[in-house]
């Protein structure tokens, strides 16, 4: 008798800590499931976001491009052109593989592969798009994706009619060129726009999906809470050591995307997001846009190595943000090329500060090794009052005055103007400097 009675206890209290426990596997593994679901779905959100970045980076080269070989006939501007077009055709190639039935994902793949983007995000975005076309914030961003097509055809026929008229030479109707140029700049002005859209859609999209996977992990921890209570301490921590690693990520992934990691200022890329923000603004206020090139960077380099080249950018960066209001913008635009965004800044006081900065990289000197080495900069100055000046011009116009500088022998600082070329401080001798 007991030798049936025990398998038959053993048995049921087997059974019995099955049915307590079975719930709480179904809560933890329908909210491993939810935590896959939600990381593949930010993620190839993330994906088309990074991708629309690169779609519009490269349809703005092309145009630029295009109007670049439109006005200097250059043969290589044309093939920059062709090699930017490519990237929204990869994309446009993806999606029409992806629309079509059958779906051709190997097409799509390659398409996207084109595009730019990442290989690892390529299944991603193939997968958003097979299975969650209709959901409606997608279903927005894909037509409004889709409304450059005929833009693309237009501006891919639009290289090739200004390749045929460039081939016997420069176009001599001033008002055609004229007539070219302008229907580039709308072109793209169109793109913008739907670029733009795209982005916000996109955005919103992803806002709401957080909101509500977030919903849904607080109501399967409070199911957990409900069945076991005792684990929900453990739980609450582990979730939320979860999420602040994950928002530390996001922050340092952040900085690092704006940031240079030598120097700790701005890069090239969240430089021109500031300038192209203050540009916008330039109606009312005047902007001043300093660009600056270390003159002496290479011979450091050369003779004491890249670590030491390094230790002097360092301290250059330092003593470029000596005394900068707190909305003054500083960026390392790479290699020993700085620049400054100086908004509500009129030319008196830019040139000001230009020759502020020069004369103390004249009276700073570089140690390393026993050996010290002079510094000086060629600086060049843009004073930027029209509000509908392109970040290109700008920057051009600065770069421009920085290689004067230089040109005229380095060490001064030269003032881009609408008049002929004016040096406004030239270079005082260093001893004359120090005294």
């Amino acid at each position: 008798m007991f030798r049936t009675t025990a398998p038959w206890t053993k048995g049921r209290s087997f059974l019995h800590v099955i049915k307590l426990v079975s719930p709480f596997v179904m809560v933890v593994v329908l909210q491993a499931t939810i935590a896959g679901f939600s990381l593949e779905v930010m993620s190839s959100v993330r994906a088309y976001v990074a991708g629309e970045a690169l779609w519009s980076r490269s349809q703005k080269n092309a145009v630029y491009f295009l109007n670049v070989f439109l006005h200097s006939g250059d043969a290589s501007q044309f093939a920059q052109y062709q090699a930017s077009l490519a990237v929204p055709i990869g994309d446009e190639f993806a999606r029409w593989a992806l629309e079509s039935d059958p779906v051709d994902v190997e097409v799509a793949r390659i398409g996207f592969l084109q595009g730019g983007n990442h290989p690892d995000d390529v299944p991603g975005l193939i997968w958003l798009f097979r299975y969650f076309n209709r959901v409606s914030f997608l279903h927005e961003a894909i037509g409004e994706w889709a409304a450059t097509d005929p833009m693309l055809l237009e501006l891919s026929v639009f290289g090739e009619v200004i390749r045929s008229e460039l081939k016997n030479g420069p176009v001599p109707d001033g008002g055609r060129l004229q007539l070219l140029s302008s229907r580039l700049s709308e072109l793209n002005t169109q793109f913008t726009v739907h670029a733009n859209r795209f982005s916000t859609v996109l955005g919103e999209g992803s806002r709401a999906i957080k909101v509500t996977l977030t919903c849904v992990n607080i109501i399967t921890a409070v199911m957990l809470i409900l069945l076991l209570l005792w684990h929900t301490r453990r739980l609450v921590l582990q979730r939320q050591a979860f999420e602040d690693a994950l928002q530390g990520e996001k922050e340092r992934l952040v900085w690092q995307a704006s940031h240079d990691w030598l120097t700790g200022l701005s890069n090239r890329r969240a430089f021109e997001a500031h300038l192209q923000s203050e540009l916008d603004n330039t109606a009312t206020d005047p902007l001043a846009l300093i660009l600056l090139d270390l003159d002496q960077f290479k011979s450091v380099n050369d003779s004491c190595g890249h670590l030491a080249g390094d230790r002097l950018l360092g301290q250059v960066s330092r003593l470029l943000q000596q005394d900068r209001r707190p909305h003054d913008v500083v960026a390392r635009l790479g290699g020993d090329e700085f620049g400054l965004i100086l908004p509500q800044c009129p030319l008196s006081n830019a040139v000001d500060i230009a020759e502020g900065l020069r004369r103390s990289l004249e009276l700073f000197s570089f140690a390393w090794d026993d050996r010290c080495f002079a510094v000086t900069a060629s600086i060049g100055v843009a004073c930027i009052a029209d509000g509908n000046i392109t970040l290109e011009d700008a920057m051009r116009r600065a770069d421009a005055a920085c290689y004067r500088a230089k040109d005229k022998g380095r060490n001064r600082v030269q003032v881009d103007s609408a008049r002929a070329d004016v040096v406004v401080v030239a270079a005082r001798p260093r001893e004359a400097a120090r005294a």
